[in-house]
């Protein structure tokens, strides 16, 4: 599929992950009890570069993790050789979680990644931040954080590229 346009490049990525991090900061009146856990797959890319921010202005290194939400996903049957790929090295009861996802869309992503982290403890509150919101909810939920609100039409894909993963930042409207 070919790219309509660039929505956000390098640059625009660092800034809107420095943005979310401050958010963050402001919102928790510090780092106290807080989290990050990220959504498989680029999420965990983003909710690491957003706890590297915050330790970066905070000097506090945040526990960070991320989750698979294969299993509890409504639009796909997991394999049966499905191997969770869940890394949590922390508990999460009591704590103010922080789940990071690249891209927000119909909101079912987000669902089960609480189900996910509500058969793992019972945390003080769940926060979201997102990359890119655009729009198109199914479920009544939204972001806490948001890097770009970015409206599109139900035709369109939004791809948020990783350098970990895709070997460059960026984000794209294909």
């Amino acid at each position: 599929m070919s790219e309509k346009a660039m929505i956000l490049d390098e640059k625009a990525m660092q800034r809107a992950i420095a943005r979310i991090s401050y958010e963050i900061i402001e919102r928790n009146k510090g780092t106290h009890d807080l989290c990050i856990v990220g959504i498989l797959s680029r999420g965990a890319e983003l909710a690491k570069r957003i706890a590297a921010k915050i330790q970066e202005v905070e000097g506090v290194q945040i526990p960070t993790g991320f989750i698979d939400i294969t299993e509890w996903r409504d639009d796909i049957q997991a394999n049966p050789d499905y191997q969770d790929k869940t890394e949590l090295d922390f508990q999460i009861s009591n704590k103010k979680i922080v789940l990071v996802d690249d891209v927000m869309y119909t909101g079912r992503t987000v669902r089960a990644a609480i189900d996910s982290l509500m058969e793992k403890g019972r945390p003080q509150n769940i926060q979201l931040a997102v990359l890119i919101d655009r729009g198109h909810r199914e479920l009544p939920i939204r972001a806490d954080f948001i890097g770009k609100n970015l409206p599109t039409s139900r035709d369109e894909q939004v791809r948020v590229y990783v350098s970990e993963r895709d070997g460059m930042d960026k984000v794209a409207i294909l």
